[in-house]
């Protein structure tokens, strides 16, 4: 049992660690500078699930008693603006769950490759999915809705 625990926390490292670099990168290419309080804050929102920027504010602080709320409110707008995070995942980093910052959803296999698809690839194979199943008659996909507070082993 204790392996099983220690691979899932390397795969939730592994994981945060690829999200905050594509986080990071995606920042970069739009001429942001990654300071070290830009640095803390998203290292905060990757650790938890937040309701409310004050919850997150109060972290920071713990960690650098510079970081001013203004800030705190300034990069969640920022993360937002990116598409890292949405307001309806509670201020939890969102890259890689279908509506991430590269606009990407990723599907990891058990035999650690991974697939990447654009939006259109997702519809398309949520669509055929459906289709095979019978849940759909000649019907469209309007939206799909993916609430991923922690990653699903499906």
């Amino acid at each position: 049992m204790p392996r099983e625990s220690a691979g899932v926390s390397a795969d939730v490292y592994r994981r945060s660690r690829m999200q905050r670099e594509r986080i990071i990168k995606e920042l970069r290419e739009r001429g942001y500078r990654i300071t070290r309080q830009r640095q803390v804050l998203i290292d905060i929102i990757l650790e938890n699930e937040y309701s409310c920027c004050k919850e997150i504010y109060y972290k920071a602080v713990q960690k650098d008693e510079n970081i001013g709320s203004a800030t705190v409110y300034r990069m969640l707008k920022t993360l937002e603006e990116i598409g890292a995070i949405a307001r309806n995942n509670m201020y939890k980093i969102s890259c890689g769950a279908g509506n991430g910052c590269d606009h990407k959803c990723v599907v990891e296999l058990d035999d650690d490759t991974s697939i990447e698809l654009t939006p259109m690839q997702w519809k398309q194979v949520v669509k055929c999915g459906l289709d095979a199943c019978g849940y759909t008659k000649n019907q469209e996909i309007r939206r799909v809705n993916i609430s991923a507070h922690e990653p699903q082993n499906v």
